[in-house]
C-alpha cells in the first residue's frame, strides 16, 4: 500500500464524519445524516459518497457516519443529533449476508469494505439494526433505507441465511421508506419535497421508492397497478411467489418505470413499490461522476488499507446497467437493464484525475462497467424498448433491435491511451464475448467488433482476461440465461490465435458456477472433463449462493421456473452442493476418491478414465478463488 498524502486537502474536501469536522465547515447542524455499513471512501464507486455528494451539490448539508458501533452506548448514532430532513441508512455496497457468510453459511474472516479487511464492523441486516436504533433515539425523524440490501428485499423474498421467505424488509425494519436502485434521482427529489414541508408519510408516489400503505388502499389491477400475491399467500404457495417474481423482474426492467406493484404483508399493511426512474441521460450520469470526489479514503483511515478501494483506486467506471439478464445476477434488478453511458469527455476527465494521483505508475487497472463492453449500447428503436418485457437483451439470442457496435468503446480505449501519463489501460471487468462476437449482418459493425476483440486481447489484457462462461452444459446455461459453451470455444480459439500472432503469453480466466438451478451431477462431471480437455485447472469458481431478487434464487426456493411454471431440479442440501463442487478440483489428489465414488454412483464410470487417465499438459491459469 502506498501511503496517502492528505496534506493538500482540507476539511472542506470531505463530507464530515464527526462534530469536530462539521464545525470546521462552519455548520452547527446538518440536513441529512447518512449511516453506512462501509468505510467512507470518497469515490464514485462507493454509494454513501455518491448520495452524499449528490445532496451536497444541491445545497444540502450532509454528514456521514461510516460503520457506526451498534453495540456500545450508541454515541455514533447520537453525535449529530436529529438532522433537519432525514436519516439515510445504507448497509453498504454488498448485501450484508453475502458480506458475512459463504455459500455454505460459514462466517467469513474478512470484510473488503472495512479498514484492514477487519470482520465484524457491521451487523447482519444493518437496514434493520440501524433503523431500529435510530427510531428508538429519534422517534419523529424520517428514516430512509437505500443500497443493495433493501433494494433487493423490497417485496417478499427468500432469505437463504434464514432459509425462509421474508416479507419486504420495510416491514421488518423501522425505516419509513426504501429508495431502491441507483439513488441520485429519488433521494434528491425526496430531499426537496421534505424541504418544502411535505411529511414523509404523505409521500407515497415518489418514483423508485417503497412505502407502507394501508392494505385497504390496494387498487384494482390495471395497466398502471399490479397487485402481487400477498405475503401470506406466498408462504402457503410457492407458485404464488414465483408468479410475483416474474412481475417484479419485468417491471424492474421496463424502459420507463412500468407499473406500481402492491403487496399485502399483513391483514392491515401493504407495501407499494413505485416505478423506477428511466435510466440516466448522458448529462445526468456525467453530473454524478463529475462531482468533486477526492477519490480517497477519509483521513480517519490514514495508514490503513481498505481492500475494496485498493482494487478500484486506478480504475474508471464508464457506464451503469446491464442487459445480460443472467439468472444469478442482481445488477439489472438494482441498476436496470438499460445502459447509462458517460460521455467521452467525462471519462477522460476522470482518467486524468487518476493520473495525477501520487501513486499512479502509468497503468489504468480497469476501463469497465458492470459488463465491460456494453458501453453506449441499447435499442436502435427505443419505441420498441418501451414495450419490451424481456429480462435479457442477449438470451436466448441477441435482440435484433440491439445495437452492439463496439466502435464508441474502441474510441474511448484509444483516447485514454493517447494521454501522455498513461502507459497502458486494461479491462479488468468481465467481458461479454457473446456480445463482441455476435454477427449482426452489418459489415461495418461486424468488422469493428472483430477489431474490438483484437485490440482488447492484444493491448488491454493485464496478463489475464476475465470471461464468464459459467458452465459447459447447454441445459444449465439455458436456465442461467447464458450462451452455449460452443461460443466460448470459438472465443478461446480467437484468444489463442491473437496471442500467438502477437507473441503474447496471456491467460484466459473463465468463471464457473456449481449447484446452479438445473445443474445435475452429470453436468458437473461433464464440465470437469470438458475443461480438462481445454487444459484448465479451475480455481476461479464459486458455489451458487441464493441472493434476493434473482431468477435463480426464486427457482432454488420454489422449485419452479417463474416464466414456464415447470419444475426445475436444484441441488439444495450441503451434501448435494459439495458433491457438485468437488468436480472443479478433479486435478487435486484429495478429491479423486470422492469423484470416483460419485461417478460410479451415478453410472458414469466412463468419465473416470477421461478425468484420471493420461493427462495432457496443463496450463495453470488461475490463482485466486472467486
Amino acid at each position: 500500500m502506498t501511503e496517502i498524502d492528505y496534506s493538500a486537502l482540507s476539511p472542506a474536501d470531505w463530507l464530515p464524519t464527526s462534530v469536530k469536522e462539521m464545525r470546521a465547515l462552519g455548520w452547527d447542524s446538518v440536513d441529512v445524516v447518512l449511516f453506512s455499513g462501509d468505510a467512507y471512501v470518497d469515490h464514485p464507486a462507493f454509494g454513501a459518497a455518491v448520495i452524499g455528494r449528490t445532496l451536497q451539490a444541491a445545497g444540502y448539508r450532509v454528514a456521514i457516519v461510516p460503520q457506526p458501533n451498534w453495540r456500545d452506548d450508541l454515541r455514533d448514532f447520537k453525535k449529530f443529533g436529529a438532522p433537519r430532513l432525514f436519516f439515510g441508512v445504507s448497509p453498504g455496497a454488498m448485501d450484508s449476508m453475502v458480506n458475512h457468510y459463504t455459500a455454505n453459511r460459514r462466517l467469513r474472516s474478512d470484510d473488503a469494505y472495512t479498514p484492514g479487511g477487519r470482520h465484524g464492523m457491521r451487523p447482519d441486516y444493518p437496514t434493520i439494526v440501524y433503523s431500529e436504533i435510530l427510531r428508538r433515539l429519534f422517534p419523529s425523524t424520517p428514516i430512509v433505507a437505500g443500497g443493495i440490501e433493501p433494494s433487493l428485499r423490497r417485496v417478499s423474498h427468500y432469505d437463504y441465511w434464514q432459509d425462509k421467505l421474508r416479507p419486504s424488509i420495510l416491514v421488518d425494519s423501522e425505516a419509513d421508506m426504501i429508495v431502491y436502485g441507483m439513488g441520485e434521482h429519488p433521494i434528491l427529489e425526496l430531499a426537496r419535497r421534505l424541504d418544502a414541508g411535505e411529511k414523509i408519510a404523505d409521500i407515497t408516489d415518489l418514483r423508485q421508492s417503497v412505502v407502507r400503505v394501508p392494505a385497504g388502499d390496494i387498487p384494482a389491477p390495471d395497466a398502471d397497478n399490479i397487485v402481487l400475491n400477498s405475503f401470506a399467500d406466498c408462504l402457503h404457495d410457492k407458485a404464488a411467489q414465483a408468479t410475483n417474481f416474474r412481475h417484479v423482474e419485468q417491471q424492474s426492467n421496463r424502459y420507463d418505470g412500468g407499473a406500481a406493484l402492491w403487496q399485502r404483508t399483513t391483514k392491515t399493511v401493504a407495501v407499494k413499490v413505485n416505478p423506477m426512474f428511466p435510466a440516466m441521460t448522458q448529462g445526468e450520469i456525467d453530473a454524478s461522476f463529475d462531482l468533486p470526489y477526492t477519490r480517497l479514503p477519509h483521513p480517519r483511515y490514514k495508514g490503513k488499507t481498505i481492500p475494496a478501494y485498493e482494487m478500484i483506486r486506478h480504475s474508471v467506471n464508464m457506464h451503469r446497467g446491464c442487459f445480460g439478464g443472467c439468472a444469478f445476477c442482481t445488477i439489472s434488478a438494482h441498476q436496470g437493464k438499460f445502459i447509462a453511458s458517460r460521455s467521452k469527455e467525462s471519462i477522460l476527465r476522470e482518467v486524468r484525475q487518476v493520473t495525477r494521483m501520487p501513486d499512479f505508475k502509468g497503468y489504468i487497472s480497469d476501463l469497465g462497467g458492470p459488463s465491460a463492453n456494453m458501453y453506449a449500447m441499447g435499442g436502435r428503436d427505443r419505441s420498441l424498448c418501451a414495450k419490451c418485457l424481456r429480462p435479457s437483451c442477449l438470451h436466448p439470442a441477441p435482440c435484433p433491435n440491439l445495437n452492439t457496435d463496439h466502435r464508441p468503446l474502441l474510441d474511448i480505449y484509444r483516447a485514454v491511451d493517447e494521454i501522455p501519463a498513461v502507459k497502458k489501460s486494461f479491462v479488468g471487468s468481465g467481458v461479454r464475448y457473446d456480445l463482441s462476437m455476435h454477427r449482426t449482418g452489418d459489415k461495418d459493425i461486424d468488422r469493428a467488433n472483430a477489431r474490438y476483440n483484437e485490440e482488447l486481447i492484444e493491448h488491454h489484457v493485464s496478463g489475464r482476461l476475465k470471461v464468464a462462461p459459467e458452465h459447459t452444459s447447454d441445459a444449465v446455461l439455458a436456465v442461467m440465461r447464458k450462451p452455449s459453451f460452443a461460443l466460448f470455444h470459438e472465443f478461446k480459439r480467437l484468444f489463442d490465435r491473437i496471442n500467438a500472432r502477437a507473441g503474447l503469453r496471456q491467460q484466459i480466466i473463465p468463471y464457473f458456477i456449481s449447484s446452479h438451478p438445473g445443474c445435475r451431477l452429470e453436468d458437473m462431471a461433464e464440465l470437469a472433463v470438458e475443461t480438462k480437455e481445454l487444459n484448465f485447472h479451475l480455481e476461479q469458481v464459486q458455489d451458487f449462493t441464493p441472493t434476493p431478487m434473482t431468477l435463480a434464487t426464486e427457482i432454488y426456493y420454489t422449485g419452479i421456473h417463474p416464466y414456464t411454471g415447470r419444475e426445475v431440479y436444484t441441488p439444495v442440501t450441503k451434501e448435494q452442493k459439495l458433491d457438485q463442487r468437488q468436480f472443479f478440483f478433479w486435478y487435486d489428489p484429495a478429491y479423486r476418491a470422492g469423484i470416483t465414488r460419485t461417478l460410479s454412483r451415478i453410472g458414469r464410470r466412463d468419465l473416470i478414465g477421461r478425468l484420471f487417465g493420461t493427462e495432457p499438459p496443463h496450463r495453470r491459469g488461475l490463482s485466486h478463488r472467486r
